[in-house]
């Protein structure tokens, strides 16, 4: 986490929490969900704006967490923005030399490696559990024909559960009697 973001903690720490506002893809990609996309349906039926700036990207990146709840987050300085998911909370991109990072740059160790029947593959490391980005199939499957992942079958549905994360923060909060508005949901 940022120094500056720790900081700002510090100073204003009851700050609300933001619902809704953030989404992660299938391939790694943030959005901006506004009031009227969050008013027109659920990530990711509805996804709002690609977030495309470099210095913001890389900010979200760097300060990308989850909680005890296994709700995953970004930290905006002493506001917590929990994201709406797609599919996992991390996104797996690989290199021609197997190593994988996270879509937020970071390296893992692969512990474990899981395939849905939908022929999804999903990798598991000390940082949780992610999706293989679609460009990087090819490469996943030469891992595995190389021996150096050995896939088990299980179910996308079951993903949640087993590994502790919330797909959906939002209809998690709605779901303890939270109103589906307040001066929490908005980021600052």
């Amino acid at each position: 986490m940022d120094d500056i973001v720790k900081q700002a903690l510090a100073k204003w720490p009851n700050v609300p929490d933001c619902y809704g506002w953030l989404g992660l893809d299938a391939r790694g990609r943030w959005y901006l969900r506004d009031d009227a996309v969050q008013v027109a349906g659920p990530f990711p039926q509805n996804k709002g704006s690609l977030l495309q700036h470099e210095k913001l990207l890389d900010f979200i990146a760097r300060n990308y967490e989850c909680d005890a709840e296994g709700r995953w987050f970004f930290q905006n300085g002493p506001q917590r923005v929990y994201v709406e998911l797609e599919t996992t909370p991390l996104v797996w991109r690989i290199q021609p030399d197997f190593s994988v990072a996270s879509h937020t740059g970071r390296e893992a160790a692969v512990t474990d490696c899981l395939i849905d029947g939908e022929g999804r593959l999903y990798l598991v490391s000390a940082q949780g559990l992610g999706l293989v980005h679609t460009l990087d199939v090819l490469l996943a499957a030469e891992a595995v024909e190389a021996g150096r992942w050995s896939p088990r079958e299980v179910q996308a549905a079951e993903l949640p559960a087993r590994y502790g994360f919330i797909m959906s923060p939002q209809r998690h909060w709605e779901a303890q009697g939270k109103p589906k508005s307040s001066t929490g949901s908005k980021p600052q």
